[in-house]
């Protein structure tokens, strides 16, 4: 197999010279290809060499302007770095359609920066109330289990005495119905406290994004 002509002189001779013969032949026939070695210089030709047919390329016409592109095949790590692109792009678009969702819900529910604080004190005294009440039976128990720990040292295997009578079972079970509750409801007391953190942080948020969108002085 011949070589592809490299030249780029030799090339634009060939170009010319078909050029001034029927255009319709020139339009069809007049291809040059460009593509890229090993140490990434580029190279042009009247066809690709077969051992970078399989890499990236593109196509001239007759006037120099490209007309097609191969993409040619992906490494393993090409391949990869392309996906993790366009996964980020994904993600970087997805995150401005929410914000701008996001700006228009803020701009049609509330006329002024008073109202968004108004249902935020709204929000957090009611996870307040929640939180007192919690807080509350929590305490209880406590007490509850303290007395109830206090009973059981009289009896094995919580007493020191060798001839303690075992624990009565009632005494048992209400011991570790009580721990286990005191166990849920501490649970339930963190989960609150966190959810009222962030409904201050997303209120915050807001108002600052309110006031950038209505172009408002802070002090307002």
């Amino acid at each position: 197999m011949n070589k592809p002509r490299t030249n780029l002189l030799a090339i634009a001779g060939a170009i010319i010279a078909i050029a001034l013969s029927t255009p319709a032949i020139a339009a069809d026939n007049t291809k040059v290809y460009r593509w890229k070695d090993d140490q990434g210089a580029s190279h042009y030709g009247d066809y690709v060499p077969p051992e970078y047919a399989g890499s990236a390329h593109t196509v001239l016409n007759e006037h120099g302007v490209e007309v097609d592109s191969v993409a040619g095949v992906l490494t393993g790590e090409e391949k990869a770095e392309y996906l993790a692109r366009i996964r980020a792009e994904s993600e970087a678009a997805e995150a401005l359609r929410t914000a701008n969702i996001r700006d228009k819900v803020l701009l049609s529910t509330y006329l002024s920066v008073d109202e968004i604080e108004a249902l935020r004190d709204r929000r957090i005294e009611l996870l307040g109330g929640q939180i007192r009440i919690t807080q509350k039976y929590l305490d209880n128990l406590r007490d509850k289990l303290v007395k109830l720990d206090r009973e059981a040292q009289r009896y094995s295997p919580y007493s020191a005495d060798v001839d303690a009578r075992p624990i009565d079972e009632k005494l048992a079970r209400e011991l570790s119905e009580t721990l286990n509750s005191i166990l849920l409801y501490e649970k339930n007391l963190a989960k609150s406290k966190a959810e009222q953190r962030q409904v201050e942080q997303k209120f915050a948020a807001d108002i600052g994004r309110f006031i950038e969108l209505k172009g408002l002085s802070s002090n307002n």
